[in-house]
């Protein structure tokens, strides 16, 4: 995981839409809060090797759970997105305990970097 500079694409979408993403790449027939798509991975890794992948966020679920937390709709997006950047970067937390402990790490140390509330966590 080098410092090269990579292009990433986000999509802002409703839980329709994430969920058709969902039941069709992941085989889960609802919706979810972010999907990642690494364009780096793959038959066709070499056609466009500057762009890291896609991140897809679900507007309406990120402001759901933003309500349960009581934290800010950019707050939780800011969580998502970070959450789906490092999944574009390799990161996996499904894998073991010890790879979801390295993702939540990773997770809050750039969360401290962007966000100015330092009580929020990586969720």
């Amino acid at each position: 995981m080098g410092c090269d500079a990579h292009e990433i694409s986000i999509v802002m979408t409703d839980n329709d839409q994430i969920q058709q993403l969902n039941k069709t790449y992941r085989k889960k027939n609802k919706p979810t809060n972010v999907l990642a798509f690494p364009m780096q991975e793959g038959q066709f890794a070499d056609i466009t090797p500057g762009l890291l992948g896609d991140v897809v966020i679900s507007c309406e679920t990120a402001q759901q759970e933003a309500d349960e937390a009581n934290i800010t709709l950019l707050e939780r997006i800011s969580q998502l997105l970070i959450h789906g950047i490092l999944h574009l970067m390799g990161f996996d937390h499904e894998t073991s305990q010890k790879d979801a402990q390295k993702m939540e790490n990773k997770g809050l140390e750039l969360l401290r970097i962007i966000e100015t509330n330092k009580e929020l966590n990586v969720i």
